[in-house]
């Protein structure tokens, strides 16, 4: 047999060549980088360290199934770590039944793949504690997962958490199929008058009647609150006043409340995480991020019903007596399914929101996708806000939404209550005004929604320098400007189905320049209110342009530059 002889001057430049194609991949592909084009100067984010001790829950006689309680398993588990010092607890494959899990620092909760933690629906289980809900002080139900005062605390692994908020909340009929309805209306509670909510209980439901969004403040003492124990609900975890927390990998769902709500953390990663709760579910937040400090939250998906990612500092006067703002945010690739709103700031910000980057996240079907919102009474400053390449798809109300006059329904229910009148009211400025400003929003792609972009502030406290640019939209409806200063639009391609491009009252040192628009209507832009002033319209493609008085006014007072 013959061979042909070997070609070692082919073999060496081909390793050769190889070996330089490796270098040259490794010099372009960087590593990812967290904090790569964040805008503001923020510290790396201190990740929780965790002493080498290792428990399973099983060795202190934890019991799959789903029908033993297990809660005793997890405090002996916690303890026997905690008196080394901390360490890792494994939960192992199975379902594990308990109550409240009380946490103590150095403590890492590792629920392995196939695992499944499921809450009690037993409420005596969960005893009333003084805490914040809906950023304000008060009694609640302590969370099926506490902690407050600690350092060094992780969930890890790829198991489930599960709340059963089924028998925590209340629910409408209208958002259910008639088999899911007729599903809760067997399983017990009470229906009210008009039979269109259902209850878990008489209590719940009469205890509702007068609270201000899930809080009671007719009533101040411990004793008044036990009355009312099943309407207490809780957010699913709570960990408050603590530092180094980290989310890695598990699935949170079935909240009784809010999800997942760090509140006064400084240093807190929430990363690979699934946060999910029925569409339905009310106030079925999926992180909120209150008062903290130092945040990243990414590569996570959450599917929820009611804001998804949520940043907030307290409400009203408890909020400005805390005083601590939600400042440092890092929120990057993550996917929302479903949600009253994407990436919320507000309604709860009083005290303050500040340096906040938002990138590469994906909205698809969410009833808002980027949603600020608040009220007279809240006071407080957001400001330094960066935005960029997002992604929205089928939104069914405002894609970017701007509101100050925030009354605690989501935008689907304001809107199909016709409430969209434009305020006027001018009120004195205090502390209890509230302000958003200097604000970034770029690289947006909205395919889809019922209007493309809600800016509304107040007479008294106008919003203030919020560019918008690098912007693909289709939508119904197009802009509305409302009390607003200092308002950029730039490099828009907006195919809108609606005549009118731009609605703008009260509106003050705006600019719209190389906006593309496909409407022939001669109210493509209008222009409202004595407020409006100094308007320009720079490269903006349209063929014609009215005001509700006349374009040579406008011109006149120097309003429009054509």
């Amino acid at each position: 047999m013959k061979t042909k002889p070997i070609n070692f001057l082919f073999i060496a430049l081909t390793v050769l060549l190889s070996n330089w194609s490796m270098n040259v991949t490794a010099q372009n592909s960087k590593p990812y980088d967290s904090y790569e084009n964040i805008e503001f100067k923020m510290a790396k984010i201190q990740e929780p360290k965790i002493p080498n001790n290792t428990v399973n829950i099983k060795d202190f006689g934890a019991i799959n199934g789903g029908y033993t309680l297990n809660t005793k398993a997890f405090v002996d588990a916690i303890d026997a770590v905690s008196k080394k010092g901390g360490g890792k607890i494994i939960i192992p494959p199975g379902i594990w039944l308990t109550g409240p899990i009380i946490l103590k620092s150095n403590i890492e909760l590792h629920a392995e793949t196939g695992a499944l933690i499921k809450f009690s629906t037993d409420k005596s289980l969960y005893p009333l504690i003084q805490t914040s809900f809906e950023g304000l002080n008060t009694w609640r139900c302590i969370s099926p997962i506490y902690g407050k005062n600690l350092e060094n605390i992780a969930f890890t692994g790829n198991g489930v958490w599960d709340g059963s908020g089924e028998v925590w909340r209340q629910v409408k009929k209208s958002k259910l199929t008639e088999s899911q309805w007729k599903k809760f209306v067997a399983s017990g509670g009470v229906l009210n008058d008009k039979k269109e909510s259902w209850y878990p209980s008489e209590t719940f439901m009469k205890a509702s009647v007068g609270a201000d969004q899930n809080v009671r403040l007719d009533l101040k003492t411990k004793e008044e609150f036990e009355a009312i124990h099943d309407f207490l609900r809780p957010v699913m975890v709570s960990i408050q006043n603590s530092k180094r927390v980290l989310f890695d990998g598990p699935v949170f769902q079935n909240s009784p409340a809010w999800n997942i709500h760090p509140l006064m953390v400084e240093d807190l990663i929430v990363r690979n995480v699934t946060v999910r709760n029925p569409w339905y579910s009310q106030n079925g937040d999926g992180l909120d991020v209150e008062s903290c400090k130092n945040v990243l939250v990414e590569n996570s998906s959450f599917d929820v019903g009611d804001d998804a990612i949520c940043i907030k500092s307290g409400k009203d006067k408890d909020g400005r007596e805390r005083g601590i703002p939600c400042e440092n945010i890092i929120v990057k690739n993550n996917i929302v399914y479903h949600g009253h709103g994407g990436v919320t700031v507000g309604s709860e910000m009083s005290g303050g929101v500040k340096n906040l980057h938002v990138s590469n996240c994906t909205f698809m079907g969410t009833d808002v996708g980027l949603r600020f919102k608040s009220n007279r009474g809240r006071g407080g400053v957001v400001e330094n806000i960066f935005i960029s390449d997002i992604f929205m798809t089928d939104i069914p109300s405002q894609a970017i939404s701007f509101n100050l006059y925030y009354g605690g329904k989501s935008i689907e229910e304001t809107l199909a209550e016709g409430d969209t009148k434009i305020k006027t009211q001018v009120v004195p400025v205090n502390e209890e005004t509230p302000q958003f400003k200097n604000i970034s929003i770029k690289n947006i792609t909205i395919k889809g929604a019922q209007q493309a972009v809600f800016l509304q502030g107040l007479p008294e406290m106008n919003l203030q320098n919020i560019e918008l640019s690098n912007l693909i939209i289709t939508a119904e409806k197009g802009f509305s400007i409302i009390d607003a200063n200092g308002i950029k639009i730039m490099n828009a391609k907006l195919d809108i189905k609606s005549p009118t491009i731009f609605e703008i009252y009260n509106g003050k040192n705006m600019t719209l320049k190389d906006v593309e628009f496909n409407s022939t209507s001669p109210k493509a832009v209008t222009i409202d209110g004595a407020a409006s002033e100094k308007i320009e319209l720079i490269s903006s493609k349209k063929t014609e342009y009215a005001k509700k008085t006349t374009i040579s006014e406008a011109v006149s007072k120097g309003a429009v530059k054509l």
